[in-house]
Parts: structure tokens; C-alpha cells; sequence
């Protein structure tokens, strides 16, 4: 194995180490499907480039073909994905960029910043704990420990949309949905059925009914509103 004390993995490497550094961080286990999945890759192309990663010394592989960080590994995951975070709120307060479009200019940018960049930009955002989609920078996880998914929540409940989970940030389609039905953090809304049945839950935000899948509302973090059911009543 090579020393990679000094070494800058590639950007698709890094990639890589961004999404085994979020799904574990979420307790998923982390094997060569899952990243081909998560990816859109062929899995041939995963077990390759894990391969490399492995002999490079940015991952360790078990005997369940189970993936997971190395130390530096892990140093560099950490990194990138703070770097994508921040670049995230330059693109939204400085470019006033659409949430929807956030994610993927941002992954355009990041891999491009240097250290000293990154510092600059941690201390202009004003240390951000969230990024503007409401995911926890690394070192702030415990944020968003008590949000649940909006697909849990009761009919007649009021709650407060905190995040959306990176793994659809992105899919353009489903996000500019969202933005444009108003289900962003810090939105107020009211769930006024869900339909197990035909997988599908109601709510009404910005005074009107908006009726979304199961599926997607699996991926929309809420917390209860402290008004309570009084939402938009």
C-alpha cells in the first residue's frame, strides 16, 4: 500500500468517499451494490475502482465484502463533503441559485477547493451546522437525530419540513417538485391524510393541498411544529 499522507485522491475517488462516508454515517450497510446504486454505475466499475481505493489505502473491505473508511479515508470524505456543503450556501446566498440546482453545480465546484478556500468559505457562510437542503455538516449529525421522515407522520399533525436527505438532491425532478410546492426547510405544513393503500399522504402547504408519494415523503425530514395542529387552520 502507498503512502497517502500527501496524496489528493481524484474526483471520482472522492466521490467514492462521499457517498461510503453517507451511508454509514446513516447506518447503511455499505457494499458494492449499494454504491453502484447509489453511483449509477455499473458494478463491475465498483468492484474495480473499490480495488484501487483499497490498495491506495482510502478503504478497508471484509470478508462480507462490507466497505469501510480508513482513517485517512475518512479525513478526505469529511472533507468533501464539507466542501460540497459550503459551496452549496455560496451558490444560494451569493448566487441565489434554486435549491434544486444546488447539488449539482456544487458537485461541479468542489472538488476544485483548496483548504484554504474551504476555511474562507466555513467562515463567510458563518459556520454553517446544515447545508441549505438541511444535512448535517460532519461533526453535526446529532442535528438532525430527532427529525422524522414525513411519510411517519399522523393525519391532523402539524410539522416543520428541516431537511431533505442527499440521496435525492440529485434528481432535479423530484427536488424542483418539491421547491416549487413549497415542501423546503423551514416550511410549515399540516398532513391531512395518508393512504397507505395507494402510498400517498396529503398535506396542505402555503394554504393549499399537495399530495405527494410515500416514497418521496420517506426522504422529507419533519419535526413537530410548536404551534401543533394549528397550521395553517
Amino acid at each position: 500500500m502507498m503512502s497517502i499522507e500527501n496524496q489528493k485522491p481524484s474526483p471520482t475517488i472522492e466521490d467514492y468517499l462521499g457517498v461510503i462516508y453517507t451511508l454509514d454515517r446513516d447506518g447503511e450497510r455499505v457494499i458494492g451494490a449499494r454504491l453502484a446504486e447509489s453511483l449509477d454505475v455499473s458494478p463491475p466499475t465498483v468492484t474495480a475502482t473499490l480495488k484501487r481505493m483499497c490498495r491506495d489505502g482510502w478503504i478497508e473491505i471484509n470478508d462480507d465484502k462490507e466497505v469501510s473508511l480508513t482513517s485517512q479515508g475518512r479525513v478526505m470524505a469529511t472533507s468533501l463533503i464539507r466542501r460540497h456543503m459550503l459551496t452549496e450556501w455560496m451558490l444560494s446566498r451569493v448566487l441565489k441559485l434554486p435549491l434544486a440546482e444546488l447539488h449539482r453545480e456544487a458537485h461541479q465546484i468542489e472538488h476544485t477547493l483548496s483548504k484554504e478556500v474551504e476555511a474562507r468559505l466555513q467562515s463567510e457562510m458563518a459556520d454553517p451546522r446544515l447545508c441549505p437542503h438541511g444535512n448535517p455538516l460532519p461533526g453535526f449529525e446529532g442535528e438532525v437525530s430527532q427529525w422524522i421522515p414525513l411519510s411517519s407522520i399522523n393525519a391532523g399533525s402539524g410539522v416543520v419540513v428541516k431537511r431533505i436527505h442527499e440521496n435525492i438532491e440529485d434528481d432535479y425532478e423530484r427536488l424542483s417538485f418539491l421547491e416549487k410546492e413549497g415542501l423546503i426547510p423551514g416550511a410549515r405544513i399540516l398532513v391531512e391524510e395518508v393512504l397507505t393503500f395507494n402510498e400517498t399522504i396529503r398535506i396542505k402547504v402555503n394554504k393549499k393541498d399537495v399530495v405527494l408519494g410515500l416514497r418521496l415523503a420517506d426522504r422529507v425530514f419533519v419535526a413537530q411544529d410548536p404551534e401543533n395542529n394549528q397550521v395553517q387552520s
